[in-house]
């Protein structure tokens, strides 16, 4: 996964880690066993957060300061305060990757949950906060303070180019449309003690030197109550590899004064003083950084003395890798798992009829694969060869050596295994070998000879063939899904330490799948119209540039955003629903022709002028299971709005996660904000709600709303 758009991808992990660290033991300062604990403010629970870390920065040199800058915080001694690693990582799982958290001892493993992108696809928002208790829980049990520094490793991007090079062009619709939607809900709705910023620039300016970005926006408009910290070594790749300053002072003060709190790596606690002493940057700017790393430790009781006595402070070795943790990770791994094809039906398979099923392929029986990148050491694994195995006999035969699949001289005993079985089920796709954060992809068919492994299985094999995939993205498997011969097709994403079960639990029918593709699916042919480097989001017709993302592409695909069937019917009725929603305006306008413009299909309303606190509409669904298995099944309401060309063709504005019984029904209720949910951004970047009709699409169905403006003179707030 290369680190492209505005922030870093690694930066989600951080914003969990953020509420995941706690109090160390011993504790981080403010040791009740030593005698001047009790003379510093900042050692007193019962005062303000504020107040303490006030007394706190007074208290330090500048020496002192700038070495707090850095990941791997030095101790303060004669204050009491141990050095402190901040670099974790706990995206979906606690993981050592970075120096701060190492398996062994009482701590051999942590639960480790599917690759995000998975548990995307199960589109359960509780399952989500769920998981990140668990995770918080285990992080908080088995932190250790290690100190270390790393250099960053570089990435190639595409074409040549290196995320430590790259300079993303993003237009001003684009960043206020897409790129910024996922950070500021976490930041404004998740509300996240973090936000890393990335190596690349954006638009000439790297982004961990941006103040319009850091303190304008994350900190100014999405009232960040937190600190920003850098991707690793990121201050050093702006000076080193992009030359945006020319002395690494400057690059210090670049830094901290557009906002930026904390350096992962050493870069800040090196050059932070000769920048103050040249009189670039100001003792209270670093003062300014301090007081949001401080102020986090300090809501997190690191500075309330021994942590036992807290409120987290008795976690230890039980809490991880528990009997109930562990049964999460395997019911994430069911939700998040996607049947993409099912004719016949081929699926699910039966222990009584596949007496005997062969299990097929480079990822039939691995472990550390499922568990995906940012991983740690898991508590134990059960493979899709172990997992199958639980109901039925199998013949195992890899196939490939690994998923680059080279060679096929492993082919023959393959075809052999399919031939005698009752089902056979390959289980192929990607791994970190493929993809990862330090490799992009080259294409989107499946690696090497796995194409022909499959079609040479599928033509022998006696009983249904079953084609499962691991991979963080998409592939192109359109000759599967258009070959009679291949009966199903079911995508587990990263699925996690208890993959393996899972997968079996959907193939015979235990678990009824229930996930949704959480990404588009393209045909090959997709890559050679669309730049990696190129990041604008709408398509192009004279440049013949497709667009990204099923809200701009409308080009052909293997599977769209969205999809996933089920071994159940679920039928959808809209039972109540508004035709019409005025748009009322706050007060001192002369009329809507000095706050709208023109589009084909009428006027727009800048969101800034609506009453949008409570602008909402209401919608009640029944979802009727007119199947004969019990299931889940995610409703998803998008949007397709009015206006010109640069409007999305449909966008997600809700989407609800219901459990139904075989031929029940239940009522869902959907709110969906106006403002946020049903306004688009021109080409200026402001976003706006145009007036006119707006149609819902929910399944099959389509609903036409009408937003009208309530006056078009001056309205009273």
């Amino acid at each position: 996964m290369s680190k492209t758009n505005i922030f870093s991808p690694s930066s989600l992990s951080l914003l969990l880690l953020l509420v995941v660290v706690s109090a160390a033991r011993p504790p981080l300062a403010c040791d009740p066993r030593d005698s001047k604990s009790k003379d510093f403010a900042f050692c007193k629970a019962s005062l303000p957060v504020a107040e303490r870390v006030r007394d706190l920065i007074g208290r330090l040199t500048l020496q002192e300061k700038v070495k707090l800058l850095v990941n791997n915080a030095a101790a303060v001694p004669r204050l009491g305060m141990r050095g402190y690693e901040w670099w974790s990582e706990a995206l979906h799982g606690v993981s050592n990757v970075g120096p701060g958290t190492k398996f062994g001892g009482a701590f051999p493993g942590a639960t480790s949950f599917p690759q995000v992108i998975s548990t995307a696809a199960s589109f359960n928002s509780s399952l989500w906060e769920k998981i990140g208790r668990v995770v918080s829980d285990e992080a908080r049990a088995m932190l250790r303070l290690v100190a270390s520094t790393t250099r960053p490793t570089t990435s190639i991007t595409g074409g040549g180019v290196d995320r430590f090079h790259f300079n993303a062009r993003v237009s001003k619709q684009d960043i206020k449309d897409t790129f910024e939607i996922p950070f500021r809900e976490c930041v404004l709705g998740g509300k996240v003690a973090s936000v890393m910023c990335s190596y690349n620039q954006v638009n000439g300016i790297p982004t961990c030197a941006d103040p319009k970005l850091l303190k304008g926006t994350i900190r100014g408009s999405w009232r960040l109550n937190g600190y920003i910290v850098s991707d690793c070594d990121s201050v050093g790749v702006f000076f080193e590899n992009q030359h945006y300053t020319s002395k690494p002072e400057e690059a210090v003060a670049a830094a901290i004064k557009a906002g930026l709190d904390l350096d992962c790596g050493p870069f800040l606690a090196i050059h932070t003083e000769d920048a103050i002493k040249r009189g670039i940057l100001r003792e209270a700017d670093v003062d300014g950084a301090l007081v949001n790393t401080v102020a986090v430790q300090m809501r997190l009781g690191m500075f309330d003395g021994e942590p036992s006595a807290h409120r987290y402070g008795s976690l230890g070795p039980r809490d991880v890798c528990s009997l109930a943790h562990q049964e999460l990770a395997l019911e994430a791994a069911r939700q998040g798992i996607v049947l993409l094809k099912n004719r016949g039906p081929s699926l699910p398979l039966s222990p009584r009829r596949h007496r005997t099923v062969a299990v097929i392929g480079p990822n039939s029986d691995v472990t550390v694969t499922m568990i995906g990148n940012y991983a740690g050491v898991a508590c134990g694994y059960t493979t899709p060869l172990q997992g199958i195995g639980r109901y039925t006999k199998t013949i195992h035969q890899q196939g490939c050596k690994d998923v680059a699949c080279t060679t096929d001289h492993l082919f023959g005993a393959a075809i052999d295994a399919a031939r005698e079985a009752d089902a056979t089920v390959l289980v192929m796709g990607l791994d970190q070998s493929i993809e990862a954060e330090f490799r992009d992809r080259a294409g989107l068919l499946l690696p090497g000879r796995q194409q022909k492994l499959l079609s040479r299985v599928s033509k022998a094999s006696k009983g249904p063939t079953i084609l499962v995939l691991m991979s963080g993205g998409p592939v192109d498997v359109s000759f599967a899904k258009n070959d009679p011969r291949i009966g199903a097709i079911v995508w587990a994403g990263y699925p996690g330490q208890a993959g393996g079960a899972a997968i079996a639990d959907v193939l015979f029918g235990t678990h009824n799948p229930g996930g949704k593709l959480p990404m588009t699916w393209y045909p090959q042919d997709y890559l050679t119209k669309l730049p990696m480097t190129t990041m604008d989001m709408r398509s192009n017709p004279s440049k013949g540039y497709p667009g990204r993302t099923y809200r701009f592409y409308s080009g052909p695909v293997v599977y769209p955003f969205g999809y996933g069937i089920s071994y159940s019917n679920f039928v959808h009725t809209i039972t109540d629903a508004p035709t019409v929603v005025a748009v009322p305006l706050h007060g001192h306008r002369q009329g809507l022709n000095t706050t709208a413009f023109t589009t084909t299909s009428g006027k727009s309303i800048r969101v800034t002028h609506a009453k949008c606190n409570k602008l909402s509409i209401g919608l009640r669904v029944n979802v009727k299971n007119a199947g004969s298995r019990d299931g889940s099944h995610t409703l998803l309401v998008f949007s397709t709005p009015p206006g010109g060309h640069w409007a999305p063709h449909k966008q997600l504005v809700a989407f609800e996660k219901v459990h139904v019984a075989a031929g029940a029904q239940q009522r869902v209720h959907v709110n969906i904000h106006v403002c946020k949910y049903l306004s688009v951004v021109d080409r200026s970047g402001i976003r706006r709600i145009p007036m006119g009709q707006h149609s819902l699409h929910i399944g099959d169905i389509r609903h036409a709303i009408s937003l009208q403006a309530a006056a078009l003179g001056v309205i009273k707030s």
